[in-house]
């Protein structure tokens, strides 16, 4: 998995990071993305950086740095397509993996989508932690209250649709019980 900085940042401020670890096992970042997260999100004394230094440190975040026709289709991406230097560097690294990409960005989705990759987002990583067992019903409601506090809004549509996904997966966990 490729992530870009949204999710890792919302995912810490909820205290969910390791979620990560136990879903993918390893989380591939480009140094901007690294540079946004955690060096802007110390010098700026956001608590939740230290979280995802700690992952760092750990190991199962790392850090990847992009080079050669990749950079150069990097740059190329960013300007065509009107995205950031971060996010192309991002996308250009899930595509040469061939791995997943995490976002929480509608523009990047789409292009990653575009490209043939598999797109997840914030939203599904705690999905499919309530599908595994990892959190309850009740965190995900949480999630989007304490997100809508740190400016990630979330549509009344979308959060009901995800509040609905909730519903499904825990009525069917409680049918196989």
């Amino acid at each position: 998995m490729v992530a870009d900085s949204g999710p890792l940042i919302h995912l810490a401020q909820l205290g969910k990071i390791r979620l990560l670890r136990t879903i993918f096992e390893d989380v591939l970042i480009v140094p901007a993305v690294k540079r946004e997260v955690v060096d802007e999100g110390i010098r700026q004394g956001f608590p939740d950086a230290s979280l995802v230094t700690d992952a760092l440190a750990e190991g199962y975040i790392a850090v990847r740095k992009i080079t050669g026709s990749a950079s150069s289709r990097a740059s190329k991406l960013s300007m065509e397509e009107k995205i950031s230097k971060p996010d192309a560097e991002s996308l250009c690294l899930a595509r040469t993996s061939k791995i997943p990409i995490l976002t929480d960005e509608r523009g990047l989705s789409k292009l990653a989508k575009m490209y043939g990759l598999e797109v997840w987002d914030t939203w599904t990583i705690l999905l499919e932690a309530l599908r595994l067992g990892l959190i309850e019903k009740g965190e995900i409601d949480q999630a989007i209250h304490e997100l809508s506090l740190k400016r990630h809004k979330v549509s009344l549509s979308r959060a009901k649709g995800i509040l609905d996904a909730a519903e499904r997966i825990t009525t069917s966990r409680t049918i196989r019980l």
